[in-house]
């Protein structure tokens, strides 16, 4: 079987080719994905397995490869959105809100407060999504079933709500160079008080079931431990750093869209294994639904919902059919003639897993001379074969599924 899956080169195929080692165990070859529901069908693992225990496990990525950095070099610079939601689609509002904030830093555009409220709660609604599917899938993979079905059904009460504000539900491509499209209708709001209203409730039930499970504790304490020096060596970051005991959060550490107007606590684990991740994201989202309750608290009156450039943003429909001003302005806009200094920035927000960056090189021209996505999940993907070796096969599944490693956002 061994010769069948690795070519003769591989360095394991020499380490299994009389198929003992020295202490008179059995080694064998393991495939673990690309076919395979954990792996999401898009990355494999060749595992080195003395029977069901892992001694070593050599990575392979490429399989959904889009180049995206590139697409966005030869695309304008309204026009790249659309790519952010696919890295990271499970909050994909957070990275289409830190691309827009990297061209207001570029162009020194001033947002206004009632916007960059706006953009908070629209970050930690999908702070908050990221989270219920991270945690809930990780009881799946523990074998327990019901927490998912029960809390999933308010990741789709957060997409009524993207919904009601730019029409669209997973792939969002929400906001607009200085702050939202339109303002948001009164039926958003309503359904984000509901959300407010009843989702605690679930969530709170969902950590009861889990917390103290016995069964659960057994499969996740001590499971695929890290500590803070060698996350901060892999440059982890996001809630897989925070677990390890250290407390960077891009919104404290350097705030945006006006984080620094909220109180909130940055929770902390010690340990860094599976247990400390699952239950800092749980504590993440209580800190969430606080910080979206302040800002509905704060909001400043008006409809100021972005800012006054007309020279980035899309002047109203009903003008472009009727006004020529308005109208030249859409083409220039759409069109990608809007002029852009010659810079090298880096912005940065807190991801649902992580510190989500855009590098840009600007050159003047229509497009981005240079464009680098930081997705976090490509890191801690690297420190994955780490993590596993020693570990059963089990526990492999168990340690994927509480990094987050989102597929899209892994090899983009």
């Amino acid at each position: 079987m061994s010769e069948l899956l690795l070519p003769p080169e591989h360095r394991y195929a020499e380490i299994i080719k009389n198929r003992v080692n020295e202490e008179g165990s059995e080694l064998s070859i393991l495939n673990l994905g690309p076919t395979h529901p954990a792996t999401h069908g898009i990355f494999q693992n060749i595992l080195l397995m003395d029977g069901e225990k892992i001694i070593e496990a050599e990575p392979t990525i490429g399989y959904i490869h889009r180049a995206f950095e590139k697409i966005a070099e030869n695309r304008p610079f309204y026009q790249i959105t659309p790519l952010t939601d696919r890295m990271n689609y499970c909050s994909s509002p957070i990275n289409n809100m830190g691309w827009w904030m990297t061209l207001e830093k570029l162009l020194d555009i001033e947002v206004p407060k009632r916007a960059q409220y706006l953009r908070v709660i629209v970050m930690e609604l999908a702070r908050i999504t990221d989270h219920i599917i991270c945690n809930s899938i990780l009881g799946v993979d523990t074998g327990a079933y019901t927490g998912f079905l029960y809390v999933f059904q308010f990741r789709e009460k957060v997409y009524e709500i993207y919904e009601e504000i730019c029409g669209a539900r997973l792939t969002t491509n929400m906001g607009r160079m200085g702050g939202f499209e339109r303002d948001w209708s009164p039926e958003a709001f309503r359904k984000l008080d509901v959300f407010l209203k009843d989702f605690p409730i679930a969530w709170k039930e969902f950590e009861n079931l889990f917390e103290r499970n016995r069964i659960f504790i057994d499969r996740t304490v001590n499971t695929g431990p890290i500590s803070a020096e060698m996350a901060m060596a892999y440059g982890f970051t996001g809630p897989n750093l925070r677990a390890a005991g250290v407390d960077y959060d891009v919104r404290v550490a350097h705030p945006y869209s006006s984080y620094e107007d909220f109180d909130f606590i940055v929770p902390v684990g010690k340990s860094g294994d599976t247990y400390d991740r699952f239950c800092v994201r749980n504590a993440e989202v209580w800190e969430s639904l606080s910080i979206i309750r302040q800002a509905l608290a704060k909001m400043p009156e008006g409809n100021q919902f972005h800012a006054d450039v007309p020279e980035y943003y899309l002047p109203p429909k009903e003008d472009v059919y009727h006004d020529m001003e308005s109208l030249i302005y859409h083409f220039k806009i759409v069109m990608g003639e809007i002029p852009v200094p010659v810079a090298e920035i880096y912005h940065s927000v807190e991801g649902g897993n992580g510190e989500v960056g855009f590098y840009l090189v600007t050159d003047g021209s229509r497009t981005p001379y240079r464009l680098h996505f930081r997705r976090p999940c490509f890191i801690y993907y690297q420190a994955y074969p780490e993590m596993i070796k020693g570990a059963m096969l089990s526990d492999a599944i168990v340690i994927l599924s509480s990094l987050n490693v989102i597929a899209g956002e892994l090899d983009a």
